[in-house]
């Protein structure tokens, strides 16, 4: 059964399992909803009215078609229509949801794409409908496209963190390290305390120095790793943040198994890991850098920091598996591949 966190939690924190909770808890949520109604405005003055239950139907709205159940999708999208009308932003753009993720083909997506494209001719400010047709042209494959409705958009609201974060990651699947770096550091000027960013911006960076060769390769990944240290000083218990700094100081891991599971998890394991044959105390000492440059860290510096991150993942780990209160939020992919992690440095250790 979901919970009422789960039922009023942001959509997109919502693990697939989470999901799968409150897609199935619709049906109930269904029928504790009063039959009858007043239409809008007047439904303002009923007892029934509040933000909380518009926020649910959106939740179970969007955990429905994560799940299939077009159905009770459906129903959700109907009873906010009546609540706000079609002409509503995010109505509008909820209903292009419902039909992108209902479309049977490549025909009926491009139908779906003209109807965003007339509905912003007309009024072109709909940035909700914006970021929809942004999202669909990157799902399509028009990547080129979705980069420039994305830059687009920006141009008009440089301080929107969403379109930033997600340019960013169009930027990253096409390789280009320098430009998801730069749009990753526009969402922290909007978003300066957001420890998943800052672990994000982390884990592009150890991409960037896996293919960057001389001095810059120790620059980039000393940066990776203050990124990290930044996002678990901000969220004591970030698993993914614990994981990326164990990364930056451990031997070269390339070959993991869990990049199936989680391409970017896997990547973490470099970064302290990776940093320490790089550095010793000498060069530590002798390296050079501009005013505008922050030294690498001392050796010792990143031993100890490796050390921590060891330690903190086994606590999470036996924690969550334990089934300690407030251990329980950790994915299952990620404790695995923490798990897989550690005994990996273990065996190289016993070597």
């Amino acid at each position: 059964m979901a919970t009422e966190s789960q039922l009023l939690a942001p959509p997109t924190n919502n693990s697939p399992y989470a999901a799968l909770q409150l897609s199935q808890a619709a049906p109930t949520f269904f029928a504790s909803q009063s039959t009858f109604a007043l239409p809008w405005p007047l439904s303002l003055l009923s007892a029934n009215e509040s933000q909380e239950k518009w926020q649910i139907y959106h939740n179970v709205f969007t955990a429905c078609l994560q799940t299939g159940d077009n159905e009770s999708a459906y129903l959700c999208l109907e009873e906010l229509t009546d609540r706000f009308g079609k002409e509503n932003e995010r109505v509008m753009a909820l209903q292009g949801l419902y039909e992108e993720a209902t479309a049977k083909n490549d025909a009926e997506l491009q139908a779906v794409l003209e109807r965003y494209e007339e509905i912003l001719k007309e009024d072109p400010t709909l940035f909700a409908i914006q970021k929809r047709r942004a999202a669909l042209l990157r799902s399509m494959g028009k990547t080129s496209e979705a980069v420039v409705a994305l830059t687009a958009l920006l141009d008009a609201s440089p301080i929107d963190a969403e379109s930033w974060s997600e340019l960013a990651d169009v930027y990253l699947t096409q390789g280009m390290f320098e430009q998801a770096i730069f749009s990753l550091e526009e969402v922290l000027l909007v978003t300066p305390n957001a420890w998943n960013i800052h672990a994000r911006l982390g884990e592009v960076l150890f991409l960037a120095a896996n293919k960057a060769e001389g001095a810059e390769q120790p620059k980039l990944l000393s940066e990776a790793m203050r990124r990290f240290c930044r996002s678990i000083e901000l969220c004591d218990d970030y698993l993914r943040g614990y994981y990326g700094l164990k990364l930056v100081s451990l031997p070269s891991t390339r070959e993991c198994t869990f990049w199936r599971i989680h391409q970017l998890l896997t990547l973490y394991l470099q970064t302290t890991n990776q940093l320490i044959p790089l550095l010793s105390d000498s060069s530590a000492k002798t390296s050079k850098s501009s005013d505008s440059e922050l030294p690498p860290p001392a050796l010792k510096t990143t031993e100890k920091l490796n050390e921590a991150a060891t330690a903190k993942l086994s606590e999470i780990i036996r924690r969550s598996k334990s089934g300690d209160k407030a251990w329980d939020g950790y994915s299952e992919a990620e404790l695995i591949a923490a798990h897989e992690l550690l005994s990996r440095d273990a065996q190289n250790v016993a070597r």
